[in-house]
């Protein structure tokens, strides 16, 4: 088996090249040079790292130079990979396996909303999401709420054929919070952990989906109030720091309680998280580095800040 680590190191293999281009190779074994700095600091830009992560791993590298003349590139991404760790300190979101029961007693599924724009992975993210907490020995029910694509209903009703989940839909264009009181109704009744809301991801207006969005929960808590009790936003990682004021604006509306950031291992732009986990503290629960189910990887900032700058495990 894949370790996690290695899973980390082949997910982030292109903002890892990118990096060893700019800098020609630094952390491959060069001393660090004033030229080297400048590389480093381009290299880091380009990752989107964004301009304080940047500006404090150079400040500390560059001190650390002002000390030792022979610094090594590789005491660098050292360096750099403590400043990551502190500046994401809390940033990873566990997700508790075992859900406990209510207040009254009563044991109810876990509702997981996920939120996003179309083209962020929104979908596929429920599924690979689902497929995990069922290797780990969870029940759970997919809801197909993003009735306004029809392209999404058939995406996840293909996914749970494929690993063997419940799923409740409706046809293209149904109202999509009766969709999700059903799901919740099917979910409860058949004693599964969780249920999983995919949601829309684009209405005429933002407002509009906004609305949308509030509607569906306003009808979970109608059978629970406390639900959905997460509600994790799903970023494109290949957009970069832009991704920064989407998720600005969906958690003044939606309350986001977690991110997931998707197809990191097609972008170079692997810095980005740090920025959006800096701008928002929003924990982030898992990332996507590939198309298998097994490529959603629960978020490791050990793992992150080592791959990124190409240290072993």
């Amino acid at each position: 088996m894949i370790s996690f680590f290695r899973k980390f190191k082949d997910g982030f293999a292109k903002t890892v090249s990118a990096i060893a281009a700019k800098t020609r190779g630094l952390f491959g074994g060069r001393k660090i040079d004033a030229a080297s700095l400048d590389e480093l600091e381009e290299a880091l830009y380009t990752a989107d790292f964004g301009v304080e992560t940047t500006e404090e791993i150079l400040t500390e590298i560059k001190a650390a130079y002002g000390r030792e003349k022979d610094l090594q590139g590789r005491a660098a991404a050292e360096i750099g990979a403590a400043v990551l760790r502190r500046v994401l300190a809390g940033s990873e979101g566990t997700l508790d396996p075992a859900p406990a029961a209510a207040p009254d007693g009563v044991r109810r599924p876990i509702v997981i909303a996920m939120i996003g724009v179309n083209g962020s992975g929104k979908t596929t993210t429920a599924a690979k999401l689902a497929w995990r907490l069922k290797q780990d020995g969870k029940t759970v029910t997919l809801a197909a709420c993003d009735t306004f694509r029809a392209a999404a209903v058939e995406q996840l009703k293909t996914w749970a054929t494929r690993i063997d989940l419940d799923i409740v839909a409706s046809h293209t264009g149904a109202d999509a919070a009766a969709v999700a009181f059903d799901a919740w109704q099917a979910a409860n009744a058949r004693g599964r952990d969780f249920l999983i809301v995919d949601t829309a991801g684009r209405l005429h207006t933002k407002s509009n989906l906004m609305e949308e969005l509030a509607k569906i929960r306003r009808v979970l808590q109608k059978n629970d109030a406390t639900a959905p009790q997460h509600r994790w936003l799903v970023v494109d990682g290949s957009l970069g720091s832009n991704s920064i004021e989407q998720a600005r604006v969906f958690h003044q509306s939606f309350g986001l309680t977690g991110l997931v950031v998707t197809k990191l291992d097609g972008t170079s732009r692997g810095g980005a998280l740090v920025g959006i986990y800096r701008q928002l503290k929003i924990p982030i629960y898992f990332l996507g580095l590939g198309e298998q189910p097994e490529d959603l990887q629960p978020f490791s900032v050990e793992n992150y800040v080592k791959a990124v700058f190409g240290l072993d495990e």
